[in-house]
């Protein structure tokens, strides 16, 4: 006989392990459905016959690739697969590197610190969710790695994550190995919140500085100022430290430690923008104080000062088609890709977006559209410019021998609109199966109304008050 134990919440405590357990069982089913068999996890992987959009060098028809130890291990015709490889047929298919998404907020829904203008000591990697749909999602739309940032409700935010889309890995397996920390800086309207200022104000609470754009140009002289004094401050320890054993440390500080690092060079800046006038305020700025903005995200009105852009040294990450939904939007046009790539400048699309991550393979054709890229100028906006801008290209973005087989075929051609991911591999492994997704389906079903009637036929008791 089962004893049901009451609690003040109104649940028996059989319900509560019934939901407990339908739960585990609802997320194993998931990741079993969305992971790879044992075999395939640790073993060899030959494609044959495909056509392989290796971006950086042409297009290959009729070509294998054989993906070992986590890598692309040969490029070639008539390739032979090694014992106990498994062998796809990719006969009229096409393959390409994984997609990387240069500006996502995906895995974390806690990504705005907006108490103060700096706030440097954040980290997106604290709040990172490695069981968010959207992972899994992004994946059938070949996406492979995203660069989580932290919101832009301030001037200097918080440190970034570069992600690759394990799912059902934990957080620490999905972490980019290796790759250079970044942190997000914002400028323009979603930090001076006027809106959200003027009813504080209303409402008798103070306003958070700043509220103009001179007073973002304040905020970040000041950071880096107090950012220089702290690392001599420790370099001038340092050196003392070497002959004198008494010599004190200065107080450590959390705020300005990866301030220090984009002065040193050692953590990359990802600026959240719009209007050309601030764009070039920062590259003012980050010229002044001896560092390099790595990428302008957005940078919607980048086409004006393509040039200057191109000159600082620095990417931009933009929309393909998005504007007008707000004034600094105004003066946005499609054709920004395309003009900021002839002057030089690393360019790629990102989505901002769980949805739009899943269509970067049509943003990208779009860019062929507006302002007439070639095939691999196109793609190399959603792969290989992406993992430039993230630091990370010696390891993706790209099909080359060596590099980290983060690869997916598709069953036509990827920049076109009829066209779906079949197969999605990250570090030779299978997150996505288009096959297996469908063949999961239907027990999934009867696996949930199974739960859902043996969770009716359980009697609650109800509490006495």
């Amino acid at each position: 006989m089962t004893t049901t134990v009451r609690h003040s919440f109104g649940y028996s405590e059989t319900l509560m392990r019934l939901s407990i357990s339908a739960l585990a069982l609802g997320l194993a089913a998931t990741a079993a459905a969305q992971q790879p068999a044992a075999a395939s996890k640790a073993g060899t992987t030959l494609i044959k016959n495909a056509t392989v959009l290796t971006v950086t060098k042409g297009k290959l028809e009729n070509t294998d690739l054989l993906l070992q130890n986590g890598k692309i291990a040969q490029i070639g015709k008539n390739l032979t697969a090694p014992a106990g490889a498994t062998t796809i047929d990719a006969t009229g298919k096409y393959v390409m590197p994984g997609i990387i998404d240069p500006h996502s907020h995906s895995m974390a829904d806690a990504i705005n610190e907006g108490s103060l203008s700096v706030t440097s000591m954040v980290r997106i990697r604290d709040v990172l969710n490695p069981t968010d749909i959207n992972i899994y999602r992004q994946l059938a739309g070949g996406v492979t790695t995203i660069n989580v940032l932290h919101g832009s409700a301030n001037t200097i935010g918080g440190q970034n994550a570069i992600v690759k889309l394990k799912y059902g890995r934990d957080v620490d397996e999905m972490l980019f190995p290796g790759a250079l920390p970044g942190i997000k800086f914002a400028l323009g309207e979603n930090v001076t919140q006027k809106n959200s200022q003027q009813s504080s104000q209303a409402t008798g609470r103070p306003l958070r500085y700043p509220s103009t754009r001179m007073g973002q140009e304040e905020v970040l002289r000041d950071a880096f100022t107090r950012a220089r004094d702290y690392k001599a401050a420790w370099d001038d320890y340092n050196a003392k430290a070497k002959t004198d054993k008494t010599a004190i440390p200065p107080e450590r500080n959390l705020e300005l430690e990866p301030l220090v690092e984009v002065l040193e060079g050692k953590r990359l800046v990802h600026a959240h923008s719009y209007r050309a006038d601030e764009m070039l305020m920062l590259l003012n700025v980050a010229k002044e104080f001896g560092f390099t903005v790595k990428t302008l995200q957005h940078g919607l009105e980048g086409y004006k000062i393509a040039s200057e852009i191109a000159q600082a040294g620095t990417g931009l990450s933009t929309f393909a088609d998005e504007w007008s939904y707000k004034v600094e939007a105004y003066d946005a046009i499609p054709y920004n890709t395309a003009i900021l790539l002839h002057h030089g400048v690393v360019t790629t699309v990102n989505s901002d977006s769980d949805e739009r991550a899943r269509r970067l393979n049509i943003d990208a054709a779009k860019m062929m559209r507006y302002g007439g890229l070639t095939e691999d100028e196109a793609l190399k906006t959603i792969t290989y410019n992406g993992a430039v801008q993230l630091g990370v290209e010696k390891r993706v973005g790209s099909i080359e021998i060596g590099k980290d087989a983060d690869v997916v075929i598709w069953n036509g051609d990827p920049l076109s609109v009829y066209s779906s991911a079949e197969t999605t591999f990250i570090d030779g492994e299978v997150f996505f199966d288009k096959k297996r997704d469908l063949a999961q389906r239907d027990a999934m079903v009867k696996e949930r109304a199974a739960l859902e009637a043996a969770e009716r036929g359980r009697r609650v008791t109800p509490i006495v008050p």
